[in-house]
């Protein structure tokens, strides 16, 4: 303990207004750094996070939190003491037009620290950083180049709409737009300017709507979310500012850095793993972990095991990049809790680690060498250079207007945001008319339709798997595409991290993909009856890595011969294609395979990228893709995808899957097992998550949050009213939901007994029924006493027959 409270005294001299690194730097002129945050526990821990970081790196200058609350939220709020702080009127809640969009803060936050913040008068430069951010070493604005006029940006390559139609419509300047955010340097006379407007333009491209498509922001939500990025890039070219751009200043923790190149700023905005450990800080939203003593983030593997994990230095060097951040954020909480007086910790072998001189050399300041600052490097604007380095990527996957379909597109679409896969991506929907007309899905992704092929159009055949082809094909002949490399991927699969080109040598001619072994027709009959080129078939699938000219000569060649496996019927045994139903079900996969060969496309296998769940990964890989397609088990627990082909998990609120084991449940002593498990309850865990976050945001909100998890365990039987039939009788028909956690929200009102929607749908179907039976009754009734009076009638009156063979009842 002695230890750490050296390190919290050494660290609070730092703190004295940020002397000590002031002087250190002897800087000529005034740095103020400004972050911004809400009165929310998830901004809390990353305070204490950024702050710890802030002193360790001796960054010049005060520090300062733009605090967004509402006077509710205010009175409610614990953080006030930790850090330097600037209270701002909240906008989360826009005042005027009621829009709730809490990014909006970060500008409005500023133009009111400009206005009314003594600190504003006295500064010469600024630094504007985001919360989930680690600093390493001095953020010097002029020894990163930054000029008056000139400011420094990181490079935020997916705003793409500076490049079309949205930068036309909300600037003059449409060619001064630059792809910029996160780390901002800036003098402060042209934060003064470019504040009013960064706050207006904002409001105006959250207000476009109709300009909210993922084609034209990059925002894979495509709900406005990065209007306040679009606000900043739009705001600088109405006022004339011009970047220097830097890619090597920031980076994300799992992303390779370049070599030679140290980052001085860890942004931690999208998931990073480690070996098995893992982390998103999106899975702690409502943490509580600053205000409960001595509790820690879970702790990533030690420097030693990831040197005997990844032989790559390159790879290796990533990996100690994420460790410091976790690392630098537990020290943070560390050194909280203990100036909070909290009780003694307990020896770990982690908190030993932490105090250790190793851990202070591996986090120590990082500074940057003069001659990785050139300005003629800086001004070689990144948004040219990534392009070149890094080319475009488009990410497509297949499915049906079907609610099987629907929850693996949640599922996908959660986990590929999750995963920070580079570019745009596309979900290929194969519908008939008629199935399009009653489609409710057509928000879940953004969506290219394609006319179902599933009965075949010629031929009459049924195979839905032929879609998957014939939509690649669709595509590329109606979509305007800018990209150069397209990853084709299948819906029932969770994304774990990118799958980029780079990273995996894709080239021209040389596309990536994943083995499919079972693929057994490659090497006998069937390929010699199906390719022109049976040596160059490979056995692949799966993921799917292509540059997009070879993609747009194969695309006809991977529909007609699927077309053509399909129809071979004499060679669909087992013993010839591998499928074991023997039912030509992989005919696509060989439609594939085949399609390939016939261009010589030769594959770069890769056993690293995918892995299904249930499967022992290969030792020392970190799979980037599972792929449920078969049925996978964690002890008395299992899964298959196939048990829930009917079930519409996506519109039936609160319903998810079976939950799986905890982690913590694990016993086994085999530590390929335990891997093997861990990997298939994350599988599950991303799929649950995934519609808890889409029912969240579609299904009436609860009040408490602690009662959406909260499982139903038995089956609920649901009574549904059927369209009325042409005869004017209608019927009643059970739709059985067998939902393992179907979640119900809580009461509405505190005091208030509300029926769960159970006994309200019971209590429905019964009135439903006793209605229906009271109707009946009366048409009975009046049916009978209509027969009486028409014998009546009959003895009264003597009709005689029309022509038309009716009875002509007398004037």
């Amino acid at each position: 303990m002695d230890g750490w409270m050296a390190l919290l005294v050494a660290l609070l001299v730092v703190d004295a207004g940020g002397v000590v690194g002031q002087e250190a730097q002897k800087a000529p002129w005034r740095i103020h750094t400004l972050f911004s945050v809400e009165c929310q526990n998830y901004f809390d821990w990353q305070t204490v996070g950024l702050v710890h970081s802030f002193k360790k790196a001796r960054q010049p200058g005060p520090l300062t939190r733009l605090l967004s609350c509402t006077e509710e939220e205010k009175r409610k709020y614990k953080g006030m003491g930790l850090a330097p702080t600037f209270e701002v009127p909240s906008m989360s809640k826009h005042p005027k037009t009621g829009d709730w969009y809490p990014a909006i803060n970060k500008p409005a936050g500023v133009v009111h620290w400009l206005e009314h913040s003594e600190d504003a008068q006295n500064v010469d430069w600024v630094v504007i950083l985001d919360a989930d951010m680690i600093i390493r070493g001095p953020i010097i604005p002029w020894e990163l180049g930054a000029e008056k006029g000139k400011p420094v940006a990181a490079y935020y390559g997916y705003l793409i709409g500076c490049d079309n139609i949205l930068a036309r419509l909300h600037t003059k300047h449409p060619e001064l737009c630059d792809k910029v955010g996160g780390l901002l340097a800036m003098h402060i006379d042209d934060l003064r300017a470019l504040a009013p407007l960064w706050l207006s333009k904002t409001e105006e491209v959250r207000q476009d709507k109709a300009h909210w498509g993922t084609n034209i922001t990059g925002d894979i939500y495509a709900k406005g979310w990065i209007s306040e990025m679009y606000g900043y890039s739009f705001g600088a070219s109405e006022v004339g500012l011009q970047h220097k751009i830097s890619d090597d200043l920031m980076i994300y923790p799992g992303y390779i850095p370049r070599n030679g190149v140290e980052p001085i700023l860890l942004h931690y905005g999208l998931p990073f793993s480690v070996g098995n450990w893992s982390f998103s800080k999106l899975n702690h939203h409502e943490d509580n972990i600053v205000y409960e003593c001595n509790r820690l983030f879970p702790p990533p593997p030690f420097p030693r095991e990831v040197e005997a994990m990844e032989p790559n230095p390159a790879k290796k060097r990533a990996l100690y990049l994420s460790l410091e951040c976790i690392n630098t954020l537990n020290e943070g909480l560390l050194l909280h809790h203990l100036s909070e007086e909290c009780p003694k910790l307990q020896w770990s072998k982690y908190l030993s680690f932490l105090k250790s001189k190793r851990f202070a050399e591996l986090t120590g300041p990082k500074y940057l060498k003069h001659k990785e600052i050139q300005k003629d490097e800086l001004q070689k604007a990144a948004k040219d250079k990534p392009k070149t380095t890094y080319p475009k990527i488009h990410t497509v996957f297949s499915t049906e207007c079907t609610p099987y379909f629907d929850w693996q597109t949640v599922g996908f679409m959660h986990s590929f945001r999750l995963s920070g896969q580079p570019g745009n991506v596309t979900r290929l929907l194969s519908c008939t008319e008629e199935d399009l007309r009653r489609y409710p899905g057509h928000d879940l992704a953004p969506t290219h339709y394609v006319p179902s092929m599933s009965r075949h159009p010629l031929t009459g055949d049924w195979y839905p798997a032929i879609n998957k082809p014939a939509a690649v094909l669709h595509w590329l002949s109606h979509a305007n595409i800018d990209a150069e490399f397209i990853v084709i991927l299948d819906a029932d699969m969770i994304l774990r991290a990118p799958i980029t080109p780079w990273e995996f040598d894709a080239e021209r001619g040389r596309p990536v993909s994943t083995p499919y072994d079972y693929l057994i027709g490659c090497d006998n009959e069937l390929a010699t009856l199906h390719t022109r080129h049976p040596e160059a078939c490979d056995k692949v699938g799966g993921v799917i890595i292509m540059h997009i000219d070879d993609l747009r000569k194969f695309a006809l060649l991977w529909l007609h011969k699927t077309e053509e496996v399909r129809a071979d019927k004499d060679h669909y045994a087992t013993n010839i294609t591998g499928d074991i139903y023997g039912s030509g079900w992989i005919s696509e996969m060989y439609g594939y395979s085949f399609g390939a060969a016939e261009l010589n496309l030769k594959h770069i296998i890769n056993k690293e990228i995918l892995l299904y769940p249930g499967y022992v990964p290969i030792l020392g890989t970190n799979p980037r893709v599972l792929h449920y397609g078969l049925e996978f088990g964690v002890g008395n627990w299992s899964f298959d995808k196939a048990n829930w082909r009917d079930a519409d998990l996506v519109n039936t609120c609160w319903a998810k899957f079976p939950e799986p084991p905890d982690p913590s449940s694990l016993t086994s002593t085999d530590d390929n097992i335990i891997r093997r498990d861990q990997l298939s309850i994350e599988c599950m865990k991303t799929l649950n998550d995934a519609l808890y976050l889409h029912h969240k945001k579609n299904c009436p909100d609860p009040s408490r949050k602690s009662n959406l998890h909260q499982e139903v365990k038995n089956e609920v039987t649901i009574s549904q009213e059927v369209e009325r039939s042409e005869r004017g009788l209608s019927s009643i028909k059970k739709l059985t939901v067998p939902i393992d956690g179907l979640h119900e929200p809580p009461p509405l009102a505190t005091g208030t007994v509300v029926g769960s929607l159970r006994y309200w749908v019971i209590g429905l179907w019964a009135f439903s029924v006793l209605g229906f039976l009271a109707v009946i009754s009366v048409v009975l009734s009046a049916h009978k006493g209509e027969g009486t009076r028409r014998s009546k009638r009959r003895v009264s009156y003597s009709g005689h027959l029309s022509t038309s063979g009716n009875t002509k009842i007398p004037d």
